[in-house]
């Protein structure tokens, strides 16, 4: 359901016309606290077993190497710093090239052109390419999501003749330019969600 639906039907979970401000707040958090209260229930839901096992493991023998060196509270400190940049990083580098596009619905279009119009590429350089671990070719990524990633430089100028040849659309943008069409895209999505709230 998109935010304009919540809207119309007056669900208010979040003061979603606020969402790209906590979007600061709520990524961060995603891993640290949100994934690993989630990781122990599904493997106890679904009776995994052994996978709650190892998992429990990772914790017992990252405690009892770093509660060594640091003390219990630097140990458990520095475990939720590193999760937190993970996620804040984790976050950034998975929406940056998704949630600006328009992909509410269907539209009956052919696989390639669904693709292009799902997505875009962030441009290519040393740093973005580390950075995103090679997801700032997220074009390539949906179409080939079997390839190596470090691959997808090899792929994109073939692709990109590809669609110049056909006329179609291939959006390209830089890092910056990206991140803020995250925070853009979530405002925006925000006042249609307030003004459907409020008038429909």
């Amino acid at each position: 359901m998109s935010l304009l639906q919540y809207g119309i039907k007056k669900i208010k979970n979040l003061p979603c016309n606020h969402q790209h401000k906590y979007f600061f707040i709520g990524p961060p958090l995603l891993i640290p606290v949100y994934f690993q209260f989630q990781i122990f229930h599904n493997m106890i839901a679904h009776g995994l077993w052994v996978d709650l096992v190892w998992c429990i493991s990772y914790y017992v023998r990252y405690f009892l190497c770093y509660t060594q060196f640091y003390g219990v509270l630097w140990a458990v400190l520095l475990f939720n710093i590193v999760r937190f940049m993970e996620s804040h990083w984790f976050v950034w580098v998975t929406q940056m090239s998704h949630i600006p596009m328009d992909i509410d619905y269907e539209k009956h279009q052919d696989w390639l052109i669904m693709q292009l119009v799902a997505t875009y590429n962030i441009e290519q350089s040393y740093f973005n390419d580390w950075f995103s671990g090679h997801l700032n070719f997220q074009i390539e990524h949906h179409l080939f999501p079997m390839m190596p990633r470090h691959n997808y430089w090899h792929a994109a100028p073939r692709v990109r003749a590809l669609c110049d040849k056909y006329g179609v659309k291939y959006q390209e943008k830089s890092l910056y330019e990206a991140f803020a069409d995250i925070i853009r895209s979530l405002e925006k999505s925000g006042e249609l969600w307030l003004d459907a709230y409020l008038n429909k």
